[in-house]
């Protein structure tokens, strides 16, 4: 595939080609099934998550004010005290030791003053983080970058085309073994979710884009690193009874949007969702420290 088209920022967006594939999976979590084809069309991927540096073009130039900059509605939100609906986000805290895997709240907190700015709360800041992903966008800001880049966000089956790089049939998007020979190939978690994290691929959190290898497109941090937006709806009777994900699914009525690729949080012994069909239900109206996005061009 060829990289031929930029955004409004400059950025490389890659071309991919129409094609049909095996889209799902029936040998991991119930949500990802049934297995079927999907015909694409085709159109450009950007080749990296929107970085921090991307994302701060874009508020220079429009003044857009993110979702969890904002504060919530008290009408939208009735019984919810009006400190909870103060401009806030939710951050990955790890636990001190171990804990039941039952309850994300053991690990997610509410951060006042958490957004894409102040990425682990309002005495945090993007120095070092300009060419890591963006996290604390909602659906809603996400989409927002994409008309003002002059793209669009992808479905699921556009995201997991893509994000296969031309071929299928593998456990993970680079072969059958998750870290081939050694090398570790994207950004999850190693150790003990949620407290003990041996950063073995060099990484805690977020890691500049880039930094794993690319697919057989050429695309960059497809899988780990940060879950990422799309436009497909996710029904809350597709979960079923499987393993959750280490994703803090809240909203109550709203929406839920599914997430691809996975995140630094996934891990061997909880959420093992660093592979092309995984998904994961969102809230559209959340925002966490591990949720970004990237557009296409159709």
């Amino acid at each position: 595939m060829k990289n031929n088209a930029v955004d409004r920022n400059g950025a490389s967006l890659i071309s991919i080609a129409q094609g049909r594939f095996l889209m799902g999976s029936q040998d991991h979590y119930p949500e990802e099934s049934p297995v079927r084809w999907e015909e694409v069309a085709g159109f450009a991927m950007h080749a990296t998550p929107v970085t921090n540096a991307m994302f701060a073009a874009f508020i220079a130039d429009t003044g857009y004010v993110t979702q969890a900059e904002r504060c919530l509605a008290p009408e939208d939100y009735p019984g919810v005290a009006l400190d909870m609906l103060q401009p806030a986000s939710l951050v990955f805290m790890p636990s001190e030791s171990p804990v039941k895997l039952d309850d994300v709240s053991r690990w997610w907190s509410l951060v006042p003053g958490a957004d894409w700015r102040h990425p682990l709360g309002p005495d945090s800041n993007l120095q070092g983080l300009e060419q890591h992903p963006v996290v604390h966008v909602g659906l809603e800001d996400a989409q927002a970058y994409a008309h003002w880049a002059g793209c669009q966000l992808p479905t699921e089956e556009e995201w997991e085309f893509a994000a296969w790089g031309g071929q299928t049939g593998s456990e993970f998007v680079w072969g059958d073994q998750l870290v081939p020979d050694g090398r570790h190939m994207a950004n999850i978690w190693q150790g003990d979710f949620p407290w003990r994290n041996l950063a073995l691929d060099g990484y805690d959190r977020t890691s500049p884009v880039g930094t794993f290898p690319a697919n057989g497109y050429g695309l960059l941090d497809m899988i780990g690193n940060v879950w990422e937006w799309t436009t497909t709806s996710f029904s809350k009777g597709e979960q079923g009874n499987g393993k959750p994900s280490c994703c803090a699914s809240s909203g109550g009525e709203k929406e839920l949007m599914v997430l691809k690729g996975g995140s630094h949080l996934c891990a061997p012994d909880y959420c093992q969702r660093y592979r092309a069909p995984a998904r994961s239900p969102q809230a559209k109206d959340t925002t966490s420290s591990h949720i970004g996005f990237r557009c296409i061009r159709r």
